[in-house]
């Protein structure tokens, strides 16, 4: 699991709850099952009009599950594509088949394979890009959901707002009981903004800063094996991959 996210939201939660319990001495005032039920059931089953159970369950996992260092990953994986090019230089480009088998990123042992496959150096490079657009298009779907979950999350607060309004309006004969049901009402638009800007955005804006990573190290490595293709200098390739990162 990502604790950087259970960290982050913690954060927050302890900042709204601290803040509160230091105005009043209590949270009893913002728990309210009701208000949570209209929020995340509606919240959520309007995603599920949007996206299958099975895309909203990816996002999540996807969201929760622990990275890599993207920089030390992406040093390593440009030491790796210079170690080839110096043994392609050495020795052909064909010597490289007996290594694919060893090296751990998929799409690296996938794009060597293509460069000993084709000895049309254009056609791998389109090759190439349109993997590297379609991971992205496919990536960019988990971000998405988190952003639909936090543009209706307030909204559905709104809503929750209202419909306590409403109970209150209804029971407006009682004055005493006005001020703690107008507080209970607002309690749901709490939960809607709360939920959106400190939950479903943040992790939309995280996932999207992976990609953002995963796909300059997609890059490079495509970078890489182009040069190892046309058995260029390696110190050629080093200087390329390394204005990636610099």
């Amino acid at each position: 699991m990502d604790l950087s996210i259970l960290f982050g939201i913690s954060i927050g939660f302890l900042a709204i709850i601290g803040t509160l319990f230091f105005e009043s001495n209590s949270i009893s005032v913002i728990i309210q099952p009701t208000a949570a039920l209209i929020v995340f059931g509606g919240t959520f089953g309007a995603a599920l009009v949007n996206f299958s159970f099975i895309t909203i369950k990816t996002a999540f996992k996807e969201a929760f599950t622990p990275v890599l260092d993207s920089k030390e990953n992406t040093t390593m994986v440009i030491h790796q594509i210079i170690e080839l090019a110096n043994i392609a230089r050495q020795e052909g480009t064909l010597i490289i088949e007996g290594l694919i088998s060893t090296i751990e990123d998929s799409f690296l042992r996938k794009s060597l394979q293509l460069s000993l496959d084709t000895n049309n150096g254009e056609i791998l490079k389109e090759i190439l890009i349109s993997e590297i657009e379609f991971e992205e298009e496919k990536a960019l779907v988990s971000p998405h959901v988190f952003e639909v979950l936090g543009g209706y999350a307030p909204t559905f607060g709104i809503i929750g707002a209202v419909l306590g309004l409403i109970h209150v309006m209804s029971n407006i004969t009682n004055p005493s009981q006005l001020g703690y049901g107008i507080s209970t009402a607002f309690v749901a638009t709490i939960y809607g903004v709360g939920a959106a800007n400190m939950i479903f955005l943040p992790i939309a804006g995280k996932l999207k800063m992976q990609l953002r990573e995963k796909i300059i190290l997609r890059k490079i490595i495509s970078e890489g094996v182009l040069s190892i293709h046309k058995c260029e200098n390696p110190i050629i390739t080093k200087e390329k991959l390394f204005s990636f990162v610099r």
